[in-house]
């Protein structure tokens, strides 16, 4: 994909491309992460939701962009749907506890913290006076007018939104009250409308900071891009809240870093010019 960093060895990316081999690596080093397991038989997870509860997420053992992820899962008739229906993206799967909190994604080296973003699942914002249709389309106006696209897309008006603002007993007709924030799908992902906010680095403390490089080091890459949920925030010591680190990825899609629909833009050109003069092994065997 157009937009994505290609400054790791094949070695680094082949120990890293599953989410079992992230799992392993966070246990070993005991980085915090959601209690789960890999499953073949869709019973073993519905087991392992007797055993731990709701939520869960269950994704694809490999993948990215949150393609074939459902989260949160909260009962046994959305458990079974996802058990099945992850499948179609890969053999082997994760079922893993959920948590409820922030969704970033950090982009990091060894010694660097690079950029720092925000995801959201789409949303609008109520005014007291426009419908969420109308809201929808004054969202998409102003992603247009700030150039985001093709890296931020458009939210669309389909089927999966509008069943989303079924489940929530809301239609596109529906108007929300001044500065009330309607979601319009479960899903942190770019293709559905998902938003991307930039951090503050100078917010973030030097404790999370060196979590993420450690991380980069435990697998001795020159760039990840980490993902990590946090109950309170980035900006509060990882410690002293639930925290879970979810995967890594070696070939992290940089471009979503450069357009955030809210926070400061960062230019990366420096960050990229240094990256570009590393000599790295087999970055064009796949």
């Amino acid at each position: 994909m157009n937009g994505c960093s290609n400054y790791n060895s094949l070695e680094v990316r082949k120990s890293s491309r599953s989410k079992e081999q992230a799992r392993s690596m966070f246990a070993k080093h005991k980085v915090p992460h959601a209690r789960g397991q890999i499953f073949i038989n869709p019973f073993k997870a519905h087991k392992f939701a007797q055993e731990h509860g709701f939520p869960l997420c269950i994704k694809p053992n490999v993948s990215g962009f949150s393609r074939g992820s459902h989260f949160p899962i909260t009962n046994n008739k959305e458990l079974w749907k996802a058990a099945l229906m992850v499948k179609v993206w890969w053999p082997s799967s994760v079922v893993e506890q959920y948590l409820q909190g922030a969704n970033y994604r950090v982009l990091a080296t060894q010694d660097q913290i690079v950029s720092i973003i925000r995801r959201y699942p789409p949303f609008i914002d109520g005014n007291g006076e426009n419908n969420i249709g109308d809201l929808i389309d004054k969202e998409n106006t102003v992603r247009q007018q700030m150039d985001l696209h093709p890296t931020i897309y458009p939210i669309k008006k389909s089927k999966a939104v509008s069943g989303y603002l079924a489940k929530q007993g809301l239609s596109f007709e529906s108007v929300p009250a001044k500065d009330e924030r309607i979601f319009l799908f479960n899903r942190i992902a770019l293709a559905p409308g998902g938003i991307v906010e930039s951090i503050d680095q100078s917010k973030v403390p030097e404790i999370n900071k060196a979590l993420f490089r450690n991380v980069v080091k435990q697998f001795d890459a020159n760039l990840f891009g980490i993902d990590v949920i946090m109950e309170h925030g980035i900006e509060q010591d990882y410690t002293t809240q639930k925290c879970i680190f979810l995967e890594v990825n070696s070939r992290p899609y940089t471009r979503m870093h450069e357009k955030p629909r809210f926070g400061e833009v960062h230019d990366l050109q420096p960050f990229y010019d240094k990256m570009d003069s590393l000599t790295v092994a087999d970055t064009n065997t796949f």
